[in-house]
């Protein structure tokens, strides 16, 4: 079985802004911070990161400012904003409450309905 997962969609936005909230990075330096925070579960395709990051940041919740990359080269690095971080709680708080939602009616048994009947 493969261990990668495929993203849900609509969780890239907050997987960028998670990555992003814990240091400035470049677009790439995302796409392997999500990869490492995963344990490799994730796996980010470059074709979606870069519009996602463009998209974000003309909502400015994140910001960029050009730097120097590792390997010397040219870089756009990527910090949140005050609005990204409000937006980072807010929708940290919406997925947690899905996602013990989903656990609960994952886990329902017919003796579970009935007892709430």
């Amino acid at each position: 079985m493969d261990k990668q997962l495929e993203l849900l969609q609509g969780t890239l936005d907050l997987l960028i802004l998670k990555a992003v909230s814990l240091g400035p990075l470049h677009g790439y330096g995302v796409l392997l911070r999500i990869q490492q925070i995963s344990g490799q579960a994730l796996v980010i395709q470059q074709g979606s990161l870069y519009p996602a990051l463009y998209r974000l940041e003309h909502q400015g919740v994140i910001a960029s400012e050009w730097g120097e990359s590792d390997n010397n080269r040219k870089a756009k690095f990527y910090e949140l904003t005050t609005a990204g971080r409000l937006r980072l709680e807010d929708e940290t708080q919406k997925w947690n409450r899905m996602a013990g939602i989903m656990g609960i009616i994952l886990t329902a048994t017919p003796q579970t309905i009935e007892a709430e009947i």
